[in-house]
């Protein structure tokens, strides 16, 4: 979108070229400032900008702004390029951050929401019937699987997490119809995960498996919810992973809390937090 803005500018009109000029500079700023802004600091009228944007092919400023919103969260121009040795602390940055705020957008974009609804109903009966709710990973997803046992702690849902790998081979083991076990991996291919999944499913539990698109994981649960970033260490993405994953345990507890209602939630959230208040020191 901005090369494209850059090529046009010698056909534009003197006024609808400083307008151009003020995106290329900025293109941050102008997806998020006010027309009138904009008109003041490109020295032109607001009609002016809006012709502008007509003349770049959109409907008028709204759709340009948010097209160039989309294009400035893909981390322009950083999201293709890796970190060098040469790059100063600005420049890390920017590009870590817009390559993780591209992954999610991505994901966003990606999601298929039927999945998490399936994902939500599961394990709702599992909550109504009293079943066993157990979380598993290895490595950064182990983090992912404890942090998925925190959030339903405070949702009043009693769960389990393990990271060790016989644990859940063990655990796998014990389960039975009506629990639930989420499965957190980014490749997918962790043979000790893989193992726990098949022994849960032979014992009729429910498998929700959180990993990439086409692993054997995500063949081998009920549900899968795919969660698809390449493994890319220039581009940090293990640590990207692990926020994503992240992610998607927040937007599965928060649809589970709906679910469950606020009558009881609520109070039950306020209690925690008075209980934890009461243990900080003054």
């Amino acid at each position: 979108m901005l090369d494209r803005i850059k090529a046009s500018l010698p056909s534009l009109a003197p006024a609808e070229q400083r307008v151009g000029k003020l995106v290329l500079l900025d293109p941050r700023s102008f997806a998020s400032l006010p027309v009138s802004t904009l008109a003041d600091r490109a020295h032109v009228s607001k009609p002016t900008v809006v012709r502008f944007c007509r003349s770049m092919g959109y409907d008028g400023l709204s759709d340009f702004k948010l097209k160039l919103a989309g294009t400035v969260s893909e981390g322009v121009p950083f999201i293709h390029r890796s970190v060098d040795v040469d790059d100063k602390v600005s420049d890390v940055l920017v590009k870590v951050i817009d390559n993780t705020v591209a992954a999610f957008l991505k994901y966003r974009n990606d999601a298929s929401t039927h999945a998490v609804e399936k994902a939500v109903d599961a394990l709702l009966a599992t909550y109504k019937k009293r079943g066993r709710i157990e979380f598993f990973g290895a490595g950064n997803s182990g983090i992912v699987a404890q942090d998925a046992q925190h959030k339903f702690f405070r949702l009043g849902i009693n769960a389990i997490a393990y990271s060790d790998g016989h644990m859940q081979v063990m655990s796998a083991s014990l389960l039975g119809p009506g629990d639930c076990v989420v499965i957190i991996s980014n490749s997918g291919r962790t043979r000790d995960l893989m193992d726990a999944a098949d022994i849960a499913r032979k014992h009729g539990a429910t498998v929700i498996v959180i990993t990439t698109s086409g692993s054997p994981l995500a063949q081998a649960g009920h549900i899968h919810l795919a969660a698809d970033h390449p493994e890319g260490y220039d581009r940090y993405s293990p640590m990207t992973s692990r926020l994503m994953h992240l992610m998607v345990i927040d937007v599965v507890a928060t649809c589970l809390a709906l679910r469950i209602g606020g009558s009881t939630l609520q109070p039950l959230l306020k209690e925690m937090k008075n209980n934890l208040r009461s243990k900080r020191y003054a």
